[in-house]
């Protein structure tokens, strides 16, 4: 059984985890908005490309937490593989952050067409 202190040490990592997802999502809506020459973000309104980057980063931390979920739920407990030390380390780092990128990146671009599309 865990203890308070347990407890509030897991809760202060989460919330830590999240802090920085949230910054890596609104950096990467901020470089989307600025780096992007579609028509759709082109032809926004500053206003529209302010409601779009809050609401990109709003549902990319929410992607993010939806893949950390799926990836504990997931992750397989042994990995056997033939390629050698490359294809284990490749695995080890998909197995640790792959499900939260593609969670951000599919919540980041569904907030910005919700806005702008």
């Amino acid at each position: 059984m865990e203890t308070n202190e347990q407890l509030d040490a897991s809760s202060r990592n989460v919330s830590s985890a999240t802090m920085i997802w949230a910054i890596v999502a609104f950096i990467f809506a901020i470089v989307i908005c600025i780096d992007n020459n579609s028509p759709m973000i082109l032809g926004a309104g500053f206003f529209a490309k302010t409601f779009a980057v809050i609401l990109a980063t709003i549902l990319g931390v929410i992607g993010v937490l939806i893949g950390d979920a799926l990836r504990r739920f997931v992750k397989p407990d042994f990995i056997f593989t033939t390629g050698g030390f490359a294809q284990l380390l490749w695995i080890k780092i998909f197995w640790r952050v792959g499900p939260q990128l593609i969670g951000l990146f599919l919540g980041v671009f569904f907030g910005f067409s919700i806005v702008l599309g």
